[in-house]
């Protein structure tokens, strides 16, 4: 039996979960003061995931850069990779909220989409 102590971050709370598994299985999740912590105990011990942020260059803008993000979570261990797409691109201003600027960033099947509207210059 093996047990991992984690802090739940689906909600403002911050519970402190423990996690208990056997033979790499989730046999259960205590701390938790909802559901969410639950699901986010099984998920995070099993099969991490993150949303990623960043910022990516714009020309021409009436700001530098724009924010972005994923459009939904994304394996943990390929944060690098995606990290690695959003730094070689670049895009012109205008660009409003909601605008990919990457398909499929690294392979994920999430795209990366801007978080705010930058006006050109």
């Amino acid at each position: 039996m093996e047990q991992r102590n984690l802090i739940c971050i689906s909600c403002p709370l911050g519970c402190a979960l423990t996690v208990t598994l056997e033979d790499g299985r989730v046999t259960g999740v205590s701390g938790n003061t909802c559901p969410r912590g639950d699901a986010y105990g099984r998920k995070e011990v099993t099969n991490p995931t993150r949303i990623v942020t960043s910022t990516v260059t714009v020309a021409g803008g009436h700001l530098p850069v724009v924010s972005v993000k994923t459009d939904r979570d994304i394996p943990k261990e390929k944060i690098d990779a995606v990290m690695d797409e959003i730094r070689r691109v670049s895009v012109s201003a205008p660009v409003r909220i909601g605008d990919i600027i990457i398909k499929n960033a690294a392979g994920t099947g999430a795209n990366i989409i801007a978080t705010k509207n930058i006006r050109t210059a």
